[in-house]
C-alpha cells in the first residue's frame, strides 16, 4: 500500500509518500510543490493541481492523507488555504483515491507522542523513523511524511 501524505498550502505544499508492506514502512519520497514565485492565485492553484496530477501519475497511491485546516487569525489565509485544498481534493477525486484527514494535533500526537510538539520534534522523529538524517528537504515535506505515517499508525491499530 502506498500512502500519499499532503501538507496543503497555497504557496508551499508538502507531499510525502510511504509504502507499507504489512508492518514494514518505507519512505518512498517527499518534497514540496513551491509556487511562491507565481503571483496570481488562479495560476498558483493550477500549478498545484498539475503537480498533484503528476505525483499521482508517477506514484499511483492507494490512499491520500491530508492535514485538516487549523484556524488562523487571518480569515483571508484560511480561504486561500481552502482553495488550495480544493484543487488537491479535485485531483485526488478524479483518480478515485480515498482521502483521510487528520488535524495537526493528531499528527503530532501520533508521530511524536505529544500533540503540542514543535516542527523540529516532528522532523527529528521522521528522520529517525525513515533514516533521513542529513536530508535537506523542507519541513513541509517532512510534515507530509508525518501525516502519512499518522494514518499508517491509525490503520495498524484498527486492524
Amino acid at each position: 500500500m502506498i500512502l500519499l501524505g499532503i501538507d496543503p498550502g497555497s504557496r508551499i505544499c508538502g507531499y510525502g509518500l510511504i509504502e507499507a508492506q504489512k508492518r514494514v514502512i518505507t519512505a518512498v519520497g517527499c518534497d514540496v510543490i513551491d509556487v511562491r514565485n507565481i503571483v496570481s492565485l488562479p495560476k498558483r492553484l493550477s500549478a498545484i493541481f498539475d503537480s498533484m496530477e503528476s505525483i499521482i501519475s508517477d506514484y499511483k497511491p492507494d490512499a491520500a492523507v491530508v492535514e485538516s485546516i487549523f484556524y488562523h487569525r487571518n480569515a483571508k489565509s484560511v480561504f486561500t488555504l481552502g482553495q488550495a485544498r480544493g484543487v488537491i481534493f479535485l485531483s485526488l477525486g478524479r483518480h478515485d483515491i480515498p482521502v483521510f484527514e487528520y488535524s495537526p494535533r493528531e499528527v503530532k500526537k501520533a508521530v511524536v507522542g505529544n500533540g503540542a510538539a514543535s516542527k523540529q520534534q516532528v522532523r527529528y522523529m521522521i528522520e529517525q523513523q525513515f533514516k533521513l538524517k542529513g536530508s535537506e528537504k523542507p519541513d513541509d515535506a517532512y510534515d507530509a511524511l508525518a501525516i502519512a505515517l499518522c494514518h499508517f499508525y491509525k490503520l495498524r491499530y484498527i486492524k
